[in-house]
């Protein structure tokens, strides 16, 4: 019997550092809610990745335009959409809500040493830029949403917190 689609009442931005799961928690959603996933990490321009696969944390010029074209994609989509994107700071998260779509934030937390692990286990991936020596500066930049978002803790499986967020 073929599972049931729950529709969306708005976008989601799946954020938290590399590693949370981000990707992982945006595909489960798209296949349950029919909503399109867009992962952030693929609108990055070159010099972006190339500088991160160098192992060089990128700023907040490096993030400006990535973050302004993720906020045009949100606001360019009539029905809801799912984007995994780090959204580290509070300025950030405020670039993807400008506009007339208004997402709504899911903080995939977890330890630092569970973070850690699992960077460590896709790093032999070939598809994937940011190297494990990058956690910590994305840890460093964190700024822990207050209230504008729903936090999980990643200790959870991705189904887990697949069903947390469509029952939020």
């Amino acid at each position: 019997m073929p599972e049931h689609r729950q529709s969306l009442a708005q976008s989601i931005v799946l954020m938290g550092v590399s590693g949370s799961g981000k990707s992982t928690v945006g595909k489960l959603l798209s296949t349950r809610t029919g909503a399109a996933f867009f992962d952030g990490d693929d609108f990055h321009p070159e010099q972006n990745v190339r500088k991160m696969k160098s192992g060089y944390p990128l700023n907040d010029e490096d993030r400006q335009g990535w973050l302004e074209s993720l906020s045009e994609l949100l606001n360019n989509h009539d029905q809801p959409i799912i984007i995994a994107c780090s959204a580290l700071k509070q300025n950030y998260r405020d670039i993807l809500a400008s506009g007339n779509t208004k997402p709504r934030f899911v903080y995939l937390q977890g330890s630092r040493e569970l973070l850690q692990e699992r960077a460590h286990a896709r790093s032999n991936k070939e598809d994937h830029f940011m190297p494990v020596t990058l956690l910590d500066s994305q840890l460093d930049t964190l700024e822990q949403p207050a209230v504008d978002a729903l936090t999980i803790s990643i200790e959870l499986a991705p189904e887990q917190i697949t069903e947390a967020i469509l029952a939020s």
